[in-house]
């Protein structure tokens, strides 16, 4: 059965609606055509030159990103930008950003799991986004969890040392070192999230708090697999790649 950029999206849509998106946010079809049939789609975190020339290179005329192609003003689509590479070749994205961060099975659920994380649990922070609590299978001192996270998701991962043993972890996924303020009234120990900012290691000191940096992108790469495997399932007669082309490990 013949599907469209429509199909696919209407389906993300269901599972991530994009109403629930943030208000700053860009997310839905952002480019090409809604009623081309799909010939392929590559799944990325970014549209970046390596999955767009990952599509064309495979015969795919869509890409699913999580971080918008498009987020702000656009005066001028020129020569080497993703806009005019996409246009040029002919090929349709779908993002789904901070819906797909906060929606069941999505970005941070996926970040918990890979944590292996017990007792997850949804929290409504005072910004109004959700974010997750859950319990570690037993309790670190900060040096070991941070190895433990690092073995969970790779990279290099930052840290202060202002809490003693850790057992109940405040989750964001991407950058989300603004939610600090949020770990103690929420009942956990630590932050685990990407992308902190010097101060809030200094503040999280004051506070008895540790802070565990681990990237924006090792902390959101992790729903790739999932969602990959998510399509895979509904649409069975199409074919989906990742960035680079090669097979995920779960």
């Amino acid at each position: 059965m013949l599907m469209t950029v429509k199909d696919i999206f209407d389906f993300l849509n269901e599972k991530f609606p994009v109403n629930t998106a943030c208000d700053f946010d860009n997310v839905g079809i952002l480019a090409g055509n809604p009623d081309s049939v799909v010939t392929g789609a590559v799944i990325s975190l970014d549209c970046t030159p390596a999955a767009i020339k990952t599509a064309a290179d495979n015969g795919c005329n869509l890409i699913i990103t999580h971080h918008p192609v498009i987020f702000g003003g656009i005066k001028t689509v020129l020569a080497g930008s993703a806009v005019f590479s996409l246009i040029k070749s002919g090929i349709s994205v779908i993002s789904m950003h901070t819906n797909l961060d906060i929606g069941t099975g999505g970005v941070n659920d996926t970040l918990c799991f890979a944590l292996g994380l017990q007792n997850v649990q949804k929290v409504t922070a005072k910004d109004g986004f959700l974010i997750n609590k859950g319990t570690l299978p037993s309790p670190l001192s900060t040096d070991k969890l941070a190895e433990y996270i690092k073995s969970r998701l790779g990279g290099t991962v930052r840290y202060n040392r202002a809490q003693g043993t850790v057992k109940t972890v405040l989750v964001c996924s991407g950058s989300g070192g603004n939610y600090l303020y949020e770990v103690k009234s929420s009942g956990c120990d630590a932050l685990i999230t990407g992308d902190v900012k010097h101060n809030i290691f200094i503040d999280g000191e004051f506070l008895g708090i540790s802070v565990f940096d681990a990237g924006h992108y090792n902390t959101e790469n992790v729903i790739i697999a999932p969602l990959k495997a998510l399509l895979e399932a509904e649409f069975t007669d199409t074919v989906f790649l990742t960035e680079d082309n090669k097979a995920l490990i779960n």
